[in-house]
C-alpha cells in the first residue's frame, strides 16, 4: 500500500475500520491487565470510557479533520512510538479517544500545508480548547518530539496494515498465509507494533540498494 494508493476513497474507510477494530482490541486487552500490571493516569485519561465507540470516533476525526490520508498512517505511526516511549501508559479504554484525536491533529500539522487550528479539533474530539491544548503539549514531549517518518518507515507501517487488512478480509483469489504475517497479532494487541525498528528498517532499505546496484 503506497501513499497514493490511501487517494482511492474505497480503501480509506476499509483503513478506519481496520484501525478501528485493532486499537479496539488494544484497549480491551489492556483493560484486563490494569489490575495487574502498573498503568498510570494521565492527562488522556477520561474519568468515564466515552460513549462513542472507537470506530465511531475516528470515522468522525476522518469526516471533519479534512487532512491527507498519510496522516492516518503517521498518527498512527506516533501511538506506535508513544507506547513505545510510555510503557506505562498503556493505550486503553479511557484514553484512546484522547490519544487518537491528537495524534491525528499533530501529524496534519506535520504532514500538510494547510490544517485545523487546535480549537477546530477540539469541536471534533468533543473537548475543550484548553484541554486540546495541554494534550498536544504532553503528547509531543511524550514522543520526545520525535515527530519525523523516513518514507522507509511510512512504507513499513502500510505493508504492514495492508497485509493485516488481506488476512482480515483476504480476496477471493488470494489465500492468506498467517505464518508469514508481518507481526504476530498477539504481540501487537499488547503493545501495539513495538517490534518495528526504524533503524532496522532503513538497515534493509541500504542493503536492498547495494544488492540492487
Amino acid at each position: 500500500m503506497a501513499a497514493e494508493q490511501l487517494e482511492n476513497p474505497e480503501l480509506m474507510p476499509k483503513l478506519i475500520n481496520f484501525l478501528s477494530s485493532l486499537l479496539q482490541r488494544v484497549a480491551e486487552a489492556n483493560d484486563l491487565h490494569r489490575l495487574s500490571q502498573q498503568q498510570k493516569v494521565s492527562v488522556f485519561h477520561g474519568l468515564t470510557r466515552p460513549t462513542i465507540s472507537i470506530h465511531g470516533y475516528l470515522e468522525r476525526i476522518f469526516k471533519y479533520a479534512n487532512c491527507s490520508p498519510s496522516c492516518f498512517i503517521v498518527a498512527y505511526v506516533y501511538l506506535d512510538r508513544f507506547v513505545q516511549r510510555q510503557p506505562l501508559l498503556p493505550i486503553n479504554s479511557f484514553n484512546v479517544h484522547r490519544l487518537l484525536i491528537t495524534s491525528v491533529m499533530v501529524a496534519a500539522k506535520f504532514m500538510d500545508d494547510m490544517y485545523y487550528n487546535n480549537a477546530y479539533y477540539a469541536k471534533i474530539g468533543g473537548i475543550s480548547t484548553a484541554e486540546m491544548n495541554f494534550l498536544e503539549v504532553d503528547f509531543l514531549f511524550g514522543l520526545g518530539f520525535h515527530l519525523n517518518v523516513t518514507p522507509n518507515t511510512f512504507q513499513a507501517y502500510c505493508s504492514y496494515l495492508q497485509r493485516e487488512m488481506l488476512l482480515l478480509h483476504p480476496p477471493l483469489n488470494v489465500v492468506a498465509d498467517h505464518s508469514n504475517s508481518f507481526i504476530m497479532m498477539g504481540k501487537s494487541v499488547k503493545l501495539l507494533h513495538s517490534c518495528f525498528n526504524e533503524e532496522d528498517i532503513s538497515q534493509t532499505h541500504q542493503q536492498h540498494n547495494q544488492l540492487t546496484v
